[in-house]
Parts: structure tokens; C-alpha cells; sequence
């Protein structure tokens, strides 16, 4: 099969159409990322009823060699279980329109389940599961690479039960290992193949922040070909420059590491391989610094593109950014977006701020892009500080579209400071939509004061963490109508700020054609989202349970509520 024809088959099958009908069936979509299998699903017949329980969900094979087993839920009508172990979901039925299935690990990419999807009415002692009203759905778990393109999303969720549970102290060495390992996903792994990969080809670059001493640095080091590096040097950081010193001891030329000096802050995190006669062949970017925190702790994404033509304008950016540019200089050699790059089943543009002070052509085509967008927008950054961006976000959301977003951080109160500046008016515009809604959210845990009833408080912190300086939502990325057939995702370093626009070295990416990156950010999201929702709303629940009755569904049916807009957005139901 040619490469053209395997693209197309992967948009046919990613395109992900809702399976069942019209009929009072339950109706299902499925979202994958390379761990993760996100299954969203509408019973609008379930309004009607007011015994409706939730969803018993069956998937075949089941979990340790059985033919079949129901996916778990923490929650039972009369709360968790003490031990800390699972109800099968045909016992307590899950209340809500979108589940994961919590048992995906590494072993399951490329395998194949199918997941069938049951109404559940009745009394939580007498529960009656509607098999003639089920859906079943086949799912394949993606590879972490298919069509030319490498995707890791780590877990990066140090305050979870999950977490908890499997790592009750992290002191030793080999504990925070392991630890950062189960965190980082497979992410932590992305450079060290990277440069397998190169074979001793030319590796060159530009890194923000270059710490990472447990893989990346050691595999920089090992590698058996020339090694380029840009890498941020102002005087208010050095991060980076223990890294470069160990680099240079170990043999490498001083001269192939060029300090970035001035730029606010040379933000990038890429690596290009560049083969014979000076030919780009591939390129590693995405949000995660090349730090441990960044490849474990905090919430990032990594994409490699076998993609030439897309190598060349990193590595363009990158020997650009080798003289050490003053800032005047970066911006005009602003060119805007690139020409379309098809890479595998994906359409790329790449965009290289910073720009002219006077122009917004990458986060304007943003939201321009959200302007348009027909049933949903997702916003997941780290510190979102620019207003025209947030007012079309949440303009979006009060027009009827499904509109979620997750920051770092919602301030806990009105931030002082100067209002017409843009970092205090959209902390202050984050606070005011929490404070109204729970579409936008950050980060939380549940700590020993506010623990719910047999759970596990939580870490907060990794040891030595400074608690003022603490990133757990690190991603920048928007994604547009990711359950339709032309969703638009925006990613990269940028994090959507005045600074990321004019003054800092970043690089962008807009993905569209391509359901399948666009179903991943939307499963990665809501995994994300809907952990951190779940510890904001902590602080009023002292006692986590199924409800006995419908009344946990009135949201998901409430005209022009977010749960209603995600109900029928992501299931396909929306007209």
C-alpha cells in the first residue's frame, strides 16, 4: 500500500462517525491517543426517564485475559470503596457522557477492543442495563507513531490517586526514576529515539531550558554524531548553561553552542536531523522543555515529523537564531506562515514569532479559526495573557458552542495591578468565567485537609519543588471542532501572551485535515480537564457518590449548559 493511500485510509477510520442511530440507541464516538481511549456518547432518551443511572460500559478483551470486563468506576451509590478499589461499572453506572477506559497502558498501542455502551435505568439495589438500547464500537489504540508522525503526551499527573497509589514515596533516587517514568509516559524516551533514529547524522536545535540529567542529557552526550545547539542565556537565566558546560567537557566543539541573548527568552524546543549534503530529514518540537519537570511533572506534548520540508524551516529558524539576532532583526525576518507541508494524513503550517510590534497574524489566524469554528473550542495553556484570544474564546461559548478550557492556574483572587495591562485583565477575565462556570479550570489535588471519604490525600509538590514557581499545565494548544471532519489544532512553544507574540523566540503549528491528531489533543485534554475539575470541586464534597436517581444527568440536558454543549458536541448528536 503507497504511503498516499495509507494516509487516506487513516482519515477514513480516524474520522471517528458516531456509531448508532436514531432509534433510542445509545450513540458513540471514540477518541485515541497512543494510551488512551476516550469513548463520548449520547442517550437523549435518557432525559425521559427518571431512573436513568448512567452507562454500564463491556469491553472485549478485557483487562488481565478475560474475554470481557467492565470498565471500572471509583464511585458507588454509597460512596468509594475503602480499600481504594474499583466498582465494575455494571455495578455503579458512570454519570457521565464521556468515560476513559483507565486500563490502557503502553502494551495495548496497536491492539483492537471493542467497547459496548449500555443504558442503565432502575434503584441502584435493582439496576436494569438496556441491552436493546447499547452501541458497540470497535476501537484501535494507536502506535505512538503512524504516518510519518511521533506523538507522546505524558501523564503529569503527580496529584492523583493514581499517583498515590503506585508511588507512596518518592526519596530515593531510583523512586523518583521510576516515578518521573510513569509520569513522562513514553515522553521522557522522545529524545533519546530521536537521536537513535538520527544514526549519527547531524543533530542541531534550539532549548530553552536544557537540565534533563536522568535521559536527555546523557543520550546528548552519548550520541555518536555532531551535535548544534541554540540554547536561551540572558542575565536573568542560565539554565541551560551547566548542560552546554557538560557537553563541551565530554568533547564537543564550544563553537557548535550558540548563546541566545537577545530575545526576552529563545522559548523553543526542537531538534532538527539533518542528513547528507546538509538535507533536513526530520523534526522534534512541541511544548515540553528539556527538563525532568517537563517530561514528567508538567502537562506536555512532543510531535516528530519525517517531514523534509518541514525540517527546513526549523532548521532555518535554528541557524538564524546561531548569530544571536537582536530583536529587531528576528522580527523582520518574519515571514508568516508557511506553505502548507502534508506530512503522513496531516496538512502543517509552521509561523516563527516574534513578529512586529504592530502585527498579530499567528494568534489572530488563532482566532479567526475560532471564529469559525462550528460546534467546539478547547484551550489548554499554561498562562493565556492575551485578551483578544480569550474574548473569542469565551465569546464562543456564550454563541452555543462547547467551549472547555484548563490553565495552570485560576487565580484564587482579583489580582491588583493595572487592569488595561493584559496580564492582569485576562487573570482577572479567568477569575470572573470560573467564578460563573466550570468550562474554564486549573490545577488542583486533594490535599490532607480536604481529602473526600476513602481517598488518599495527594501530592502537591515534587520534593525540593519551590510551591511559587510550580508548572503542572504546561501545554499550549488550541483545537477546533476536534469531533468534526475538519478540525484545526494550533500547538507549539507559544504561550499565547504579549510576550510569545513579539518578544520571545517561539515556533507555532497549525494541523488541520487530520481527525486523528485532533482526536488525541481532545481525549488528552479531557483527561486533564475533567481531573483538575473534579479537584476543584472538592472543597464542597466531603463524600463522593452516585446519584439515586436522574438527578445527575439534569446538567448534560440543561438548554445551552457546557455539560449539554459537550454532550451532543463530542457524541456527533449537534446539529
Amino acid at each position: 500500500m503507497s504511503t498516499k493511500q495509507a494516509a487516506a485510509n487513516a482519515i477514513k477510520k480516524a474520522k471517528g462517525k458516531a456509531t448508532g442511530s436514531g432509534n433510542g440507541n445509545v450513540v458513540v464516538k471514540a477518541y485515541t491517543s497512543p494510551t488512551l481511549v476516550l469513548l463520548a456518547y449520547d442517550w437523549p432518551a435518557g432525559d425521559e426517564h427518571e431512573d436513568f443511572l448512567g452507562f454500564a460500559i463491556e469491553r472485549a478483551p478485557g483487562f488481565d485475559g478475560a474475554a470481557k470486563s467492565w470498565l471500572p468506576n471509583r464511585i458507588g451509590f454509597k460512596g468509594p470503596k475503602p480499600d481504594h478499589s474499583d466498582f465494575p461499572s455494571s455495578e455503579a453506572p458512570i454519570q457521565k457522557f464521556y468515560w476513559w477506559d483507565a486500563r490502557i497502558d503502553t502494551k495495548d498501542r496497536g491492539h483492537s477492543f471493542k467497547y459496548r455502551i449500555v443504558p442503565v435505568r432502575g434503584k441502584p439495589d435493582a439496576l436494569n442495563l438496556l441491552d436493546a438500547q447499547a452501541t458497540a464500537i470497535d476501537v484501535q489504540v494507536p502506535l505512538t507513531e503512524e504516518y510519518g508522525i511521533t506523538t507522546h503526551f505524558n501523564r503529569a499527573v503527580v496529584s492523583s490517586q493514581a499517583f498515590s497509589k503506585q508511588f507512596p514515596e518518592i526519596k530515593t533516587a531510583a523512586q523518583q526514576k521510576a516515578a518521573r517514568a510513569w509520569l513522562g509516559n513514553g515522553m521522557e524516551q522522545a529524545v533519546p529515539q530521536f537521536l537513535d533514529r538520527a544514526a549519527g547524522k547531524d543533530i542541531e536545535g534550539a532549548i530553552y531550558h536544557l537540565t534533563d540529567e536522568t535521559w536527555i542529557i546523557p543520550a546528548l552526550k552519548n550520541y555518536g554524531g555532531l551535535i548544534s545547539l541554540a540554547y536561551n542565556h540572558t542575565s536573568k537565566d542560565q539554565a541551560s548553561d551547566d548542560a552546554i558546560q557538560e557537553l563541551e567537557d565530554s568533547g564537543r566543539p564550544a563553537d557548535l553552542f550558540a548563546a541566545r541573548t537577545h530575545a526576552s527568552i529563545m522559548h523553543n524546543k526542537f531538534l532538527v536531523r539533518v542528513g547528507a549534503a546538509d538535507h533536513p530529514e526530520a523534526v522534534l518540537a512541541g511544548s515540553a522543555n528539556f527538563t525532568s519537570e517537563g517530561l514528567s511533572a508538567q502537562a506536555n506534548v512532543l510531535h516528530a515529523f519525517e517531514s523534509p520540508e518541514l525540517a527546513k524551516l526549523y532548521l532555518a529558524r535554528k541557524r538564524l537564531l546561531d548569530g544571536d539576532p537582536g530583536l529587531s532583526e528576528t522580527q523582520k525576518a518574519q515571514k508568516g506562515w508557511s506553505d502548507e507541508v502534508v506530512v503522513g494524513d496531516a496538512t502543517i503550517r509552521s509561523f516563527f514569532p516574534p513578529e512586529g510590534n504592530k502585527t498579530r497574524l499567528s494568534i489572530d489566524t488563532i482566532i479567526d479559526a475560532i471564529k469559525a469554528a462550528k460546534h467546539s473550542i478547547l484551550l489548554c495553556a499554561f498562562d493565556p495573557t492575551d485578551m483578544n484570544l480569550l474574548n473569542a474564546v469565551f465569546d464562543a461559548s456564550d454563541e452555543g458552542k462547547m467551549m472547555l478550557a484548563l490553565v495552570n492556574r485560576v487565580p484564587a483572587k482579583a489580582p491588583t495591578g493595572d487592569p488595561s495591562h493584559g496580564d492582569v485583565a485576562a487573570k482577572i477575565a479567568i477569575l470572573d468565567r470560573a467564578q460563573k462556570s466550570d468550562e474554564i479550570v486549573g490545577f488542583g489535588a486533594f490535599s490532607a485537609k480536604d481529602t473526600p471519604t476513602d481517598f488518599m490525600p495527594e501530592r502537591v509538590l515534587w520534593p525540593g519543588e519551590d510551591p511559587k514557581i510550580m508548572v503542572r499545565v504546561h501545554h499550549k494548544f488550541v483545537v477546533i471542532d476536534a469531533e468534526g471532519d475538519n478540525p484545526v489544532v494550533f500547538t507549539g512553544s507559544a504561550n499565547f501572551s504579549g510576550n510569545s507574540l513579539h518578544h520571545n523566540d517561539e515556533n507555532m503549528l497549525e494541523i488541520t485535515k487530520c481527525p486523528r491528531i485532533a482526536g488525541m489533543y481532545m481525549a488528552e485534554f479531557l483527561r486533564l480537564y475533567e481531573h483538575y475539575r473534579a479537584r476543584v470541586k472538592s472543597e464542597d464534597i466531603k463524600t463522593f457518590k452516585l446519584t439515586p436517581d436522574y438527578g445527575w444527568s439534569r446538567k448534560y440536558f440543561k438548554p445551552g449548559a457546557p455539560e449539554t454543549k459537550a454532550r451532543m458536541a463530542m457524541a456527533g448528536t449537534a446539529e
